[in-house]
């Protein structure tokens, strides 16, 4: 979503990094290109100002312009700032009494139906019981696709149909979840495709009715500016408490922010985190936070005990794959590393293909041949490309990677064992 905006801060950056003496003139430089970033991305022009001022009137200070590091000092200027204009602290969402009644609003198209469920997935691992109900009663579809998300993601979901009304479909919905002993209660509700006064009235209506713990605007990320407006006339009419950003991973300019997708992704926004992501510095926090949710423990410590045995094979190969495919596309990842800029991901050529190619190779061996890699001779190479859908070349490489791969875990592995350890004898007195 940052992409442009990071790539034209951390070149600005780098070169008030470069000058050996920063001095004025070079401030005022680096402060016009990050002002037409900033406006480029969509930001609101008193954001910017307030902004520029505010960097602009620390980076001119004495010791900074002194400092051995000055442009190091600009660095974190610049990230402090964009820290506090995106909040200073991170706020959690409500978990109040049972139940926790959390109510979506927002434009048609802005995401909301996929939100409500991610949210039910998200409440779920936190250890709610959470429970969907859809009152857009305008748009069936609607309706009909939070019922599907439902399922798939095991969550119960009220039922409706568009001959209800949507506030007295609501207190159904909560007087079930009263009565059923759900914790959380997510009301999907209507959207328009601009905002009028017969939607913002019936929201009101359904606020009054049910009293939500939470509302939550959900603003779609690739609509800049546009959402800011209309998070402040929502605010205004039902005085929201949160927001939620969709299409992050989109091609968005970013300026809704300072002003994909999987229903498991979902996060908690922190805006020191976002800083260092804009920055190019990485999220490695929010990468051991996604790890530690993917990996499963048991199964880790399985595989540990397998690895010192050297007894590493190709079904566990392929359920590492499967591991690593719950963390996100590769390149989200990446860019979480620190030094990962929009510039470097340019560069890295990632074939999310490819690991689906190499499950597939793995699922169409028998368990034998998962086993045992020795067994697949010419024939049966023939017939595991076949199964998957690959090639001959294909079959043979995987093979290739995962013999290098069990000689270096058997290297891993004797470094690591106490018993194999070779030491230097010790030297006569």
């Amino acid at each position: 979503m940052f992409d442009q905006l990071s790539e034209k801060l951390q070149k600005t950056l780098k070169n008030l990094r470069g000058e050996g003496k920063l001095t004025e003139a070079h401030i005022e430089a680096g402060m016009r290109e990050i002002r037409l970033a900033l406006l480029e991305a969509d930001v609101n022009f008193k954001v910017v100002k307030a902004f520029i001022d505010a960097v602009k009137g620390k980076c001119l200070n004495q010791e900074v312009l002194d400092s051995l590091t000055p442009g190091q000092q600009v660095v974190k200027i610049v990230r402090d700032e964009i820290i506090h204009i995106l909040g200073d602290s991170s706020a959690d969402i409500i978990f109040s009494e049972s139940p926790t009644i959390y109510m979506l609003v927002g434009l048609q198209g802005s995401g909301k139906t996929t939100s409500a469920a991610k949210l039910a997935i998200w409440l779920k691992k936190q250890g709610r019981s959470p429970y969907l109900v859809s009152t857009d009663v305008y748009r069936p579809a609607a309706i009909d696709q939070l019922a599907i998300l439902a399922k798939q993601s095991q969550i119960p979901f009220f039922p409706s149909t568009p001959d209800q009304d949507p506030v007295e479909l609501s207190k159904k919905a909560l007087y079930e979840v009263r009565n059923t002993g759900y914790s959380a209660l997510i009301v999907d509700t209507a959207g328009r495709l601009h905002l009028d006064d017969e939607l913002m009235q019936e929201l009101q209506r359904m606020k009054s009715a049910i009293r939500p713990h939470e509302i939550l605007f959900i603003a779609d990320a690739m609509t800049g500016q546009d959402a800011v407006r209309s998070a402040e006339a929502f605010n205004q009419a039902l005085d929201i408490s949160g927001i939620i950003l969709t299409k992050m991973d989109g091609d968005a300019k970013g300026g809704a922010a300072l002003s994909g997708e999987k229903l498991s992704e979902l996060e908690v926004f922190h805006p020191d985190r976002m800083a260092s992501r804009i920055l190019g510095m990485g999220d490695v926090l929010s990468l051991i936070e996604r790890a530690e949710e993917a990996f499963d423990k048991k199964q880790a410590e399985k595989l540990e005990r397998k690895l010192r045995k050297e007894a590493f094979t190709l079904e566990d190969f392929r359920d590492q794959l499967r591991q690593m495919k719950k963390l996100g596309p590769i390149s989200q990842i990446l860019g979480m590393l620190p030094g990962m800029n929009a510039s470097a991901l340019k560069n890295i050529n990632v074939d999310e293909s490819a690991l689906v190619r190499i499950e597939a190779i793995i699922n169409s061996m028998t368990p034998a041949e998962r086993a045992n890699h020795s067994l697949i001779n010419g024939s049966r190479r023939k017939r595991i490309a076949k199964g998957s859908g690959t090639t001959v070349e294909e079959v043979n490489k995987l093979l290739k990677q995962f013999v290098t791969a069990q000689k270096m875990i058997k290297q891993m592995a004797n470094m690591m064992d106490p018993k194999k350890m070779k030491f230097p004898p010790f030297p006569p007195r």
